[in-house]
């Protein structure tokens, strides 16, 4: 999710060499965003290739900065 937070897209082969994944991980990964609504998926070609690309929808967006602000409250919160 962090990526698509400073990028507006990024493809499934990027995004899979990028984070080292296998296909069947970051496709159950990214189904289970899908399913959340927190991604937003466009299916296209590139000549005859199929090309899949991923954007952060809104509502993905806010649940990301609030899942930031969450951990940011936890580490002002640790004692040393």
């Amino acid at each position: 999710m962090s990526v698509l937070m400073v990028n507006e897209r990024y493809d499934f082969n990027s995004l899979k060499e990028l984070l080292d994944a296998s296909d069947g991980n970051l496709a159950s990964h990214l189904k289970a965003l899908e399913k959340e609504e927190y991604i937003t998926v466009h299916k296209s070609f590139l000549g005859r290739k199929p090309n899949t690309n991923y954007e952060a929808s809104a509502k993905g967006k806010h649940a990301f900065k609030q899942h930031l602000d969450a951990l940011e409250q936890i580490i002002k919160n640790q004692k040393i």
